[in-house]
């Protein structure tokens, strides 16, 4: 019975991810486009040196004719705002804004995305990260794709660039989930908000779509700004689109173990609605289903080498259709205990006010 139990969420995760390595739509290079209203591309920064160059650079190098670049400087520490303005050179298109004071009540990237928002003048309003890449074709595929599925809000999925181990065994978690948890199909099909996904690196809305869920404005205190705005839309009864931009668009979230750790755990207590006890649960469930069969396969060889495969082909799966290293999906136990690590982290901090990033106590989500 035991082994039974964990064969059947193993199973829904290795048929969601099949189903999805055949579903999943992929951007492709755009055709001609007939029509090409304006693009409002925003990128809140803050401490961003190391990236924001290059990011600046790869935005101005957009094929698309009709955008406009607005990057907010949210009271960096560092040099953002004097290296992304010297990325900007004398181009037109782009704008350097400084950002007002964080308000009681705001997390610093929502009020940073409803100050450029404020701003923007474009008929669609794209938000990135500070540390996404963007091939010079990118842009127009995007728009292409919108345009095809007629969406309120398109995500993209960029490929995620994982150098150290820590990286290696951490971030590509994020597309096993995903593709293992959430058919696509669901997303685009179905109009329960449970059913919602999106990657906040690449947020293309319609104007009047953002304005009708509020915007960021309306989620001040969101951790998870992503999947509370995908929610929104479909709530609304607007369409929700993802697509993979591999080829297109690119980042590396982190460089070392401590900034995995304390990048994934702002976010994972947000992932599980803020409830520290479905934290813990879900903790204890993916270590019985990734870790134990590992732990057991002395006593029942059998049950566990069967089971334990079967988590590293599901892995090794996902991560072949999100174009990661599939090599590494062998070391998916360990990876299962990184996160287990990363959960104790979150939890921790909620009994202490909550996270510290980028300088900043991040409000708790109401």
């Amino acid at each position: 019975m035991f082994w039974f139990l964990l064969f059947l969420p193993l199973s829904f995760m290795a048929l969601t991810a099949i189903l999805n390595a055949f579903t999943f739509p992929r951007l492709r290079p755009a055709p001609s486009l007939k029509e090409t209203p304006r693009i409002s591309i925003l990128v809140p920064m803050r401490n961003e040196a190391r990236n924001i160059h290059q990011t600046v650079q790869s935005l101005r190098r957009q094929t698309y004719p009709a955008l406009e670049i607005l990057l907010l400087d949210d009271n960096s520490e560092d040099e953002s705002a004097a290296l992304a303005q010297q990325a900007a050179a004398d181009d037109p298109r782009v704008r350097v804004l400084q950002g007002a004071p964080l308000p009681t009540g705001w997390n610093g990237k929502m009020w940073a995305c409803a100050q450029l928002a404020r701003q923007a003048s474009g008929d669609y309003l794209l938000f990135t990260d500070a540390d996404v890449r963007w091939q010079p074709g990118a842009l127009s595929a995007l728009m292409s794709e919108a345009g095809r599925t007629r969406a309120a809000l398109l995500t993209a999925w960029p490929t995620q660039r994982s150098e150290t181990w820590a990286e290696r065994l951490v971030v590509p978690l994020m597309a096993f989930s995903l593709l293992s948890y959430l058919p696509a199909l669901a997303v685009h099909f179905f109009p329960w908000p449970i059913f919602s996904a999106a990657m906040g690196q690449c947020l293309l809305f319609s104007r009047p779509a953002y304005e009708k869920i509020g915007g960021h404005s309306a989620l001040p205190s969101a951790v998870l700004d992503d999947m509370r705005l995908a929610a929104a839309i479909k709530r609304q009864g607007l369409r929700l689109r993802e697509c993979d931009a591999n080829g297109f668009l690119e980042t590396r979230m982190y460089h070392s173990w401590n900034e995995v750790q304390n990048g994934f755990a702002k976010n994972i207590l947000a992932g599980h609605g803020g409830s520290v006890m479905l934290l813990a649960l879900s903790t204890v469930f993916h270590f019985a289903l990734l870790v134990l069969p590992w732990a057991l396969i002395f006593f029942s060889p059998w049950p566990a080498v069967w089971l334990g495969l079967m988590g590293l082909l599901t892995r090794a799966l996902t991560a072949a259709t999100s174009r990661q290293r599939v090599s590494d999906s062998v070391w998916l136990p360990i990876s299962a205990l990184l996160m287990s690590r990363i959960a104790a982290q979150a939890i921790w901090w909620r009994f202490q006010g909550g996270p510290l990033w980028k300088g900043r106590r991040v409000t708790q989500e109401n």
